[in-house]
């Protein structure tokens, strides 16, 4: 599976702080339980490439809907 392949699985994220000062993004979906931790400048990194992916989609006419354009 890659960025362009639709899937029709379902999971939770949550994002926020440690108590140790990391950041963490939480995944949890069916049978998957991934704790991922960054420490604050690699988060500020992953939030530029998601604001430029957020863009780029834009331009391309996304929605933010699956399936319409």
């Amino acid at each position: 599976m890659g960025i362009n392949s639709e899937s029709e699985i379902a999971a939770n994220l949550q994002i926020g702080p440690t108590s140790l000062g990391m950041v963490r993004i939480y995944v949890a979906g069916d049978g998957v339980d991934l704790p991922l931790d960054f420490d604050p400048d690699e988060a500020e990194e992953i939030a530029e490439e998601l604001r430029i992916a957020a863009q780029a989609a834009r331009k391309q006419g996304g929605t933010g809907k699956k399936g319409k354009r």
